[in-house]
């Protein structure tokens, strides 16, 4: 039995990547892909969220609706010193090409409502489009089954400032809101278990890009900024917090260890906004999250690999590949 998904994506560089787990996992039903600002500029994200839909085969397949262009209450901060494009320079051919006509907080809500209590989400961007789907209905909260959220650090460092990781950094209000709401929320922060765990080293990338498959020269590109970016910060390889949280969705047997916790955002802090205070139960706090603390590491790399050596054909010729 597949499981009905909503990937939540600001696209780039690993999150194209997440995209193609949800596209071509056996387990996965992928049901539409919902754009929130983040990464890098919002119309480049939609085009590489296309792109990877076609180096998957998929073209045209699972509808992509355009979500909220900024964050709630502050301008639109990106990444896009880290990964680039988001694509590796990528590019196809787009005549054609349209978008869904609703926009994805409305297609959030009514998803959810036609089947209540079957529809996870993977949120791997920031929280703008889930918060907003919870302030128009608020029976969302009740029917979606699972939120799977990539963002914060367990109680470590952040990867945009000290504090804070990038996604609750970009939009703290929505994200404290969505953890105040009551979703079913299971939490893949970046520290320390991306930074530790989910770090691809130049020996499992060398092992993707022998596969010589479109899928496996299409990761080697659209990661190549960000490998050059995590280097230059002490990061020896590339991070993949975005795969890895689709994939826990998909292959919960790859979480060794999780655990309760009350999850709360900073908003007001100076220094701290976007912080994630991840409070592990000797505060008096309920915990409203599980937080994932250890994977399988090299379950999930081959997993990955299982992903990538699919033979695809794109719809569309891919240029620069």
């Amino acid at each position: 039995m597949t499981t009905p998904l909503i990937i939540d994506t600001d696209t780039a560089q690993d999150d194209c990547v997440a995209l193609l787990v949800g596209l071509l996992d056996p387990e996965a039903d992928l049901r539409a892909i919902t754009m929130v600002a983040g990464n890098v500029g919002f119309d480049q994200q939609v085009r590489n969220a296309f792109l990877t839909a076609n180096v998957a085969g998929r073209l045209d397949e699972v509808p992509v609706y355009l979500g909220c262009r900024s964050p709630l209450v502050r301008p639109w901060v990106s990444a896009e010193n880290v990964h680039g494009d988001g694509s590796g320079g990528l590019d196809m051919d787009r005549s054609g090409l349209t978008t869904a006509s609703e926009h994805a907080v409305d297609a959030l809500v009514r998803m959810a409502a036609e089947s209540p209590g079957a529809l996870s989400i993977v949120a791997i961007g920031p929280l703008t489009n889930i918060a907003m789907a919870l302030a128009k209905d608020p029976s969302f909260v009740a029917n979606v089954k699972s939120l799977y959220v990539m963002g914060g650090s367990n109680n470590g460092r952040g990867n945009i400032t000290a504090a804070a990781e990038f996604n609750f950094y970009v939009d703290p209000e929505a994200a404290k809101a969505v953890f105040a709401a009551g979703f079913d929320v299971t939490v893949v922060p970046w520290d320390p278990l991306t930074l530790r765990q989910a770090v691809f080293d130049q020996e499992r990338l060398d092992r993707i890009a022998a596969l010589g498959t479109p899928l496996s020269d299409f990761f080697t590109r659209v990661c190549a900024a960000t490998l050059e970016f995590d280097r230059r910060v002490g990061i020896d390889g590339t991070t993949h917090p975005d795969s890895l949280t689709a994939a826990l969705l998909l292959r919960p047997e790859l979480a060794r260890k999780v655990s309760r916790y009350h999850v709360d955002v900073e908003t007001a802090g100076e220094l701290t906004r976007g912080y994630a205070a991840m409070s592990w139960g000797v505060h008096g706090l309920e915990p409203n999250a599980r937080v994932v603390e250890e994977i399988d590491t090299e379950g999930f790399f081959d997993h990955l690999l299982k992903v990538l050596s699919r033979p695809t054909e794109p719809n569309r010729p891919i240029l620069g590949l």
